[in-house]
């Protein structure tokens, strides 16, 4: 069986990440998106309902898991034995520091990153982005499934 994670803090979800999930999930037989816990810093949504919301817009992906992680996730991927790590990349910018991860990931664990070159059409996009125009009022329909853009209302009124 072939099987990867797409990790990140999916806070929110977007159209870009879904696109990634979508083409991982071409390409394997299982795909576990793997949601970061960092009590560090605080979201905009728990991550119970950033995991909630992954669900409901990967239910049409029948080889889709959401799962959460905190700590490295190359421990992650070793307790549940999934070779691979799918990343996204949307610049060059994103790669200089995917590539160092990758690798040092590799070194601990043999564990591989396949990088996904994002769609041009969502390749300004992030949830950063998402959040900032969110909270001014800003239109963000069409960057985000529809769920979480109710999800965004709700929040942030």
């Amino acid at each position: 069986m072939r099987r990867c994670v797409c990790p990140g803090s999916f806070d929110p979800v977007t159209n870009g990440h879904l696109d990634v999930l979508r083409r991982a999930s071409q390409l394997h037989d299982e795909v576990t998106v793997a949601v970061l816990v960092n009590q560090a810093k605080s979201g905009l949504f728990t991550v119970d309902e950033r995991m909630s919301l992954l669900r409901e817009v990967t239910v049409d992906l029948g080889n889709v898991v959401v799962d959460s992680f905190q700590g490295l996730l190359v421990d992650f991927c070793r307790e549940r034995g999934i070779p691979a790590v799918v990343k996204g990349l949307r610049a060059v910018s994103d790669f200089d520091y995917e590539l160092s991860m990758a690798q040092m990931n590799l070194r601990l664990t043999g564990v591989e990153t396949l990088f996904v070159a994002t769609n041009p059409e969502f390749s300004y996009l992030s949830s950063s982005l998402v959040k900032e125009v969110a909270r001014w009022g800003g239109d963000v329909s069409g960057l985000v499934p529809d769920v979480v853009l109710a999800a965004l209302d709700a929040r942030l009124g």
